[in-house]
């Protein structure tokens, strides 16, 4: 597989959330507004990362009976560094992506990129498959945000964009809303592929 393919098949051939339907827990939780979704997709973009560098270059070393375990470790180190980095310097978003900061450690995007391709390819591999699979996540997420919080609010980014006249659909905001706009998406996704 090219190095470009292997790049790009996260942001839509394997996207984690769209085609692969993985991480929906904290997809459907953060994504209300698009400030959160892409809070938790850099997070996650981060963790993913480092995560997929490091067991890349001790896949060798660790014997496959202790992998899971070692695996969680290394993610969990990563997942604390993000979680001290976002109470540092932006703790209005912390507090509002609440629990699911923390449980990026057993989010399966992680763990499964971490078992599935980075414990057996290079590092160069690893890191391209991470910034694909990580931005494939965070643009989902920015996506549901976008449009949750634009038919939710009428804001963006805080800013009213669809006039004082506008009526919001506080339903979603909510988890139905979440659940209605991922199926959307998914039906949407579906859809282009069948046309193929």
């Amino acid at each position: 597989m090219s190095t470009i393919t292997e790049f790009t098949k996260g942001l839509y051939k394997e996207n984690p959330v769209f085609r692969l339907a993985l991480g929906l827990c904290p997809t459907l939780a953060v994504s209300t507004s698009i400030e959160n979704g892409l809070g938790m997709g850099v997070a996650a973009l981060f963790v993913l990362l480092g995560s997929n560098i490091i067991v890349s270059l001790i896949r060798k070393a660790v014997p496959p009976k202790i992998r899971i375990p070692v695996y969680i470790v290394i993610i969990a180190t990563f997942v604390t560094i993000a979680e001290m980095l976002m109470q540092a310097f932006s703790p209005q978003l912390y507090k509002s992506l609440g629990i699911f900061v923390p449980l990026i450690v057993v989010n399966c995007i992680i763990l499964g990129r971490a078992e599935a391709f980075a414990g057996k390819n290079t590092v160069g591999r690893s890191i391209l498959d991470a910034l694909g699979m990580g931005l494939g996540f965070t643009l989902a997420l920015v996506l549901l945000g976008f449009f949750r919080e634009l038919l939710g609010s009428g804001k963006l980014l805080g800013i009213p964009v669809l006039g004082t006249s506008y009526q919001p659909v506080l339903l979603m905001i909510l988890p139905p809303g979440a659940f209605l706009t991922l199926g959307l998406f998914l039906g949407f996704f579906n859809w282009l592929e069948s046309r193929k």
